[in-house]
């Protein structure tokens, strides 16, 4: 007899997380043996488990799921990794992948299509929702510079250019410069709208 899948479930949500665990262990070849519910205790549960393909939500406590992802990926190669997402942001997939990620799927896709996932991903192949692939070729690439996008998270809290200018360890005029271009290159018309859009897009 073969031996099981060994998978971790990272989701913050409790119940979700349960009914996935329980879900994926009807399955014969597939066994749960971690579970976590912040993104920066994957990193140790997978290491401490053994486990073969990692199951991670997006948003998460602690990290997101695909910063964990990239986390895994430099520290434990071999370990597959699904990215499960419920929310339509095609930026989020060019990042999964970057991050390393074998597969990127909706979370209320059916359990059999996850546990499918699994046994693809540890055949060695590379499993994407094809809804979320189509948005995010038509999305085209994220416009956004590493340090444009990290202006527009720190400015996500109504922070003053003076306050973000401290934070950031940057001068005012910097920091001006930044959130202009950031602004010019959403085509909206000031730093709210481009936080806003630029998180429904998965860009930041």
């Amino acid at each position: 007899m073969t031996s099981s899948i060994k998978v971790l479930l990272a989701e913050d949500q409790s119940m979700v997380r349960e009914a996935l665990a329980a879900l994926l262990g009807l399955e014969d070849d597939i066994e749960v043996v971690a579970q976590v519910a912040r993104g920066d205790e994957v990193l140790a549960a997978v290491g401490a488990h053994g486990v073969d393909v990692a199951l991670l939500d997006i948003e998460m406590p602690g990290c997101t799921g695909i910063e964990a992802a990239a986390r895994v990926h430099r520290e434990h190669p071999g370990v597959k990794l699904v990215v499960l997402t419920t929310f339509g942001r095609p930026g989020y997939l060019r990042s999964a992948m970057e991050a390393g990620a074998d597969a990127f799927l909706v979370k209320d896709a059916p359990a059999a299509q996850l546990a499918e996932a699994i046994r693809k991903v540890l055949a060695g192949e590379r499993v994407i929702d094809p809804t979320l692939a189509a948005a995010a070729l038509a999305e085209g690439a994220n416009p956004l510079t590493e340090r444009e996008r990290e202006v527009l998270r720190a400015a996500a809290d109504g922070s003053t250019n003076a306050e973000l200018a401290r934070t950031l360890h940057l001068s005012q005029g910097t920091v001006r410069n930044y959130l202009s271009t950031a602004i010019q290159k959403l085509a909206v018309r000031n730093r709210a709208e481009a936080v806003r859009t630029a998180r429904e897009k998965g860009w930041l």
